[in-house]
């Protein structure tokens, strides 16, 4: 806990330390303003000296003056460091945000899956709203006070050493009581923080699955396991609450027993003429000015943990190390010829379920390879390899001689085109989400694109044509529309290797056979590996490999594998074609 506490200030004080001559200026501005602000009793001091003795009147207008000059200072340099601070902090602000969404999409696929999306961007946003709660405190609460606190004490020292005495022993004990309470607090503050996290990534996958609530009858049981939610934040937030509640009980007290003692110290020095009525004035004006600012600290110390502990999540995941990253000296993948060469690769999910064994295979450039097998053989975590969205657990992978591990990431992926099952589409536009295969793509190159992946079509009939939104994750498409559009960016990347998981899977039958078509020029020149659990999709394919438990058990051209007796391939091909045709050969 301490250590993800001295964590979280290790990094605001990195993106703090960027700006250190702003900083600086600041501080030193805070500091002469808040001196500033204390002298103005000096001179309360001196005119309530002079109206006892009946001063002369030009003594007391020329101190009035003066205290109106010290608040005239005041408000010009604190007003000064407000427009400082609208400059320097949201700048700072910015720059962890930025850290943060970086940090964050350089996790592995692996990272993401066991995290909700929601809980993930509240830990974001409460990292850099507690950055930006702890300034302010700083700014505002904690330096004043502090050099409040110093300055009184010097000023009163001057009178009589008793009156800064009485205020540090009073000061030690306040402070003694913060401590306590805020280590009891903290655990309290930690455990709402996960809480709340957990509430909310409960409300981002029921919303995420709300149509399947709605199908299963879900309701009740979603309000009710969210209402049991919901009361255990409450019942955090309770117990935090009344600790805050008894520590104001006892703070009330120790502030009537320091303004009843230092008056009545005071008292005392009076009556042996040490000081004066205007000195009753100073030390009341200094007690108020402390108890406005020191009232509180207990609230702004417990606030500033418990931003801390708001921050911690994002802390724990910017602390843990990337699992996928560039190895030092990293080279360029420079694709020349497109050969693929997995060189007996092994690979476990957790290193306890194996998925490949020992796993060896060459892919000719050009070569155009369907991977096929039973579900659980493998077929996708040799794409999910090949692109580094996992490290093998034995062996290593080859493109045209160099070993993916040694290369930059940027680079791999940037030398692959995808076209996953499950379209992956941003809520933008339609013409931004295939320019993302080419973010530097004319107009032309995009409806180029689109009409080789045969959704022009479609897209010309809607209103907004290519600026149409396509909604979170593209639900405002049809699924076969969302596939066309996928393509369509595949295509506009145009990269050397090229990578189908089921990329025709959710099209119907007539746009299937226009993406093959598609498909069959986009692969030109390209080499090619597809996954596909309609055989009839890869029947012209150069190449079929067949896995079973994660080793090939077959590989060979369609016309091949189909007349082999007893083989996997033939008995997947006699499945798929026996639940289309009758034994008549006639479709059912």
């Amino acid at each position: 806990m301490q250590a993800q506490t001295k964590a979280t200030w290790k990094i605001y004080r990195k993106f703090l330390g960027q700006h250190k001559v702003g900083a600086f200026w600041i501080s030193i501005f805070i500091l002469i303003a808040n001196v500033v602000n204390l002298l103005p009793p000096l001179y309360f001091k001196k005119l309530f000296d002079l109206i006892s003795v009946h001063g002369p009147w030009e003594d007391m207008m020329r101190t009035l003056i003066m205290i109106f000059g010290l608040y005239l200072l005041d408000w010009i340099l604190w007003n000064g460091i407000r427009f400082s601070g609208n400059v320097l902090q949201p700048r700072i602000m910015a720059e962890i945000e930025q850290y943060c969404f970086s940090y964050l999409h350089r996790h592995s696929i692996d990272f993401f899956q066991n995290n909700f999306v929601g809980a993930l961007v509240k830990r974001v946003n409460r990292f850099v709203q507690a950055f930006e709660r702890i300034w302010d405190r700083m700014i505002w609460n904690v330096s004043q006070i502090i050099i409040s606190i110093v300055v009184i004490m010097i000023v009163l020292g001057l009178r009589n050493i008793w009156l800064p005495v009485i205020m540090g022993v009073w000061l030690l004990l306040y402070c003694a009581m913060n401590y306590v309470l805020i280590r009891k607090k903290l655990p309290y503050d930690i455990k709402r923080s996960a809480l709340e996290s957990a509430t909310t990534a409960l409300l981002a996958d029921t919303i995420t699955n709300q149509s399947a609530v709605k199908f299963y009858n879900g309701y009740d049981r979603e309000v009710a396991g969210f209402t049991e939610a919901v009361n255990n934040v409450r019942d955090a937030k309770r117990r935090s609450y009344n600790l805050d509640t008894w520590f104001e009980g006892a703070q009330s007290i120790l502030m009537y027993g320091l303004e009843i003692g230092m008056m009545y110290g005071a008292l005392r020095l009076w009556q042996r003429g040490l000081l004066t009525i205007g000195d009753f004035a100073l030390i009341q004006s200094y007690l108020l000015t402390l108890f406005l600012r020191i009232w509180d600290l207990g609230r702004i110390v417990r606030g500033m943990y418990e931003d801390l502990a708001d921050a911690k999540e994002m802390t724990e995941i910017l602390e843990t190390p990337l699992a996928i990253h560039d190895v030092p000296r990293a080279k360029e993948l420079k694709i020349t010829n497109g050969e693929i060469h997995f060189e007996n690769v092994s690979f476990a999910y957790n290193s306890t379920r194996t998925v490949l064994k020992h796993f060896s295979c060459c892919i000719k450039p050009g070569e155009r390879v369907a991977l096929v097998g039973p579900s659980g053989a493998g077929k996708s975590t040799i794409i999910k390899i090949l692109l580094r969205l996992y490290e093998v657990s034995g062996g290593k992978i080859l493109l045209d001689g160099m070993d993916t591990k040694r290369v930059t990431l940027e680079s791999l992926w940037g030398a692959i085109g995808y076209v996953p099952q499950e379209p992956l589409l941003f809520h933008r536009s339609i013409k931004e989400n295939i320019r993302y295969g080419k973010p530097d793509a004319t107009e032309d190159e995009v409806i180029a694109a689109a009409r080789l992946a045969h959704c022009h079509e479609f897209i010309e009939e809607l209103q907004n044509g290519y600026d149409t939104l396509v909604g979170e994750r593209g639900v405002k498409l049809s699924g076969g529309e969302r596939q066309r559009v996928a393509i369509a960016r595949a295509m506009l990347r145009n990269s050397p290797i090229l990578l189908l998981d089921e990329a025709t899977s959710s099209l119907d039958s007539e746009s299937e056979h226009l993406i093959q078509d598609a498909l069959e020029t986009v692969m030109k020149g390209k080499t090619v590996i597809a996954i596909a659990h309609r055989l009839s999709t890869i029947m012209h394919m150069d190449r079929i490999i067949v896995l079973k438990d994660g080793e090939i058990a077959e590989e060979g051209h369609h016309t091949e594998l189909v007349e082999k007796e007893g083989g996997v391939y033939q008995a997947l091909w006699s499945l798929q074609i026996g639940g289309f045709l009758g034994g008549d050969g006639e479709e059912r």
